[in-house]
């Protein structure tokens, strides 16, 4: 794996991911359910797992921090939280961390929808502020955890030198288009895909709304995670690449495989922080 000096990040499995910037180490969505193993969504809904994540929990690197977009099964394992340091932070929704901190995460961080929690270190600091997400349309969102996006700022004084935004499991919904207003110049996204239905409803983005994502947030590469790891997932990656060529948008987007790592490069001419209004 790269140095902790590099931008990076490492594809896992599922929406999970090690991302590395300045000296900071991130572990995103932590699933490390086994091929064959059930991942609980509520409901009494459950979903089988096709694919091996491509490390175990206890192999991870030390961790600064976890950033967790909602408490499904696919997102948070009972491997994860028996194999998790309970003293790591993590910023997540604030149900998730209620239901977190009563399992014993006592640094479990709740955001409200553009709250923003930071780190600061000699390295530089990190901003985390929660942006929307909307697990699926009409009155059953309200049946689902709530989720949250993110947008990761990595600054060293005032200059910021990486943007990245995590879409977490969202549809394409209006709610999402105040997020590029308020954080132009996104560097790198991560987008949750898949096309996930319960109860024959979208409750994660397809490829159809994945590349209409991509027109809407104008990241400069986006790395599609989230995807063919569940039985529960029906939109396959290549529909994404289809619209993704389909809407021209092939030059922003890179494939990244289970086990590989996307180096994400450094703004050579780092800019003032442009403050969420």
């Amino acid at each position: 794996m790269p140095e902790s000096t590099d931008a990076s990040v490492y594809f896992i499995g599922n929406a999970t991911t090690i991302i590395r910037c300045n000296g900071f180490t991130l572990l995103t969505d932590p699933n490390f359910l086994h091929r064959g193993q059930q991942a609980r969504l509520g409901w009494g809904i459950r979903t089988r797992r096709r694919t091996e994540p491509a490390m175990s929990v206890a192999d991870l690197p030390p961790v600064d921090l976890v950033v967790l977009s909602h408490l499904h099964g696919d997102h948070w394992d009972e491997i994860a939280e028996r194999g998790l340091d309970p003293y790591v932070p993590i910023v997540t929704t604030p149900h998730a961390a209620d239901v977190l901190r009563g399992r014993g995460f006592g640094n479990a961080i709740g955001l409200e929808t553009w709250q923003t929690y930071q780190v600061h270190r000699n390295s530089g600091v990190l901003s985390i502020t929660a942006v929307p997400a909307r697990h699926a349309p009409g009155p059953l969102d309200r049946l689902l955890p709530p989720v949250m996006g993110s947008v990761l700022d990595f600054c060293r004084g005032d200059d910021l030198d990486l943007r990245l935004h995590i879409s977490g499991d969202t549809v394409l919904d209006p709610c999402l288009a105040e997020i590029p207003r308020r954080f132009p110049e996104i560097d790198a996204a991560i987008v949750h895909l898949g096309g996930t239905r319960i109860f024959r409803v979208l409750v994660s983005m397809d490829g159809v709304q994945g590349a209409e994502w991509l027109q809407l947030i104008k990241p400069e590469v986006a790395l599609p995670v989230h995807y063919d790891d569940y039985e529960a997932f029906t939109s396959p990656l290549s529909e994404f690449q289809h619209h993704v060529r389909r809407l021209g948008l092939t030059h922003a987007v890179h494939y990244l495989m289970r086990g590989e790592t996307c180096r994400l490069p450094l703004r050579t001419r780092p800019r003032p922080v442009a403050r969420p209004r």
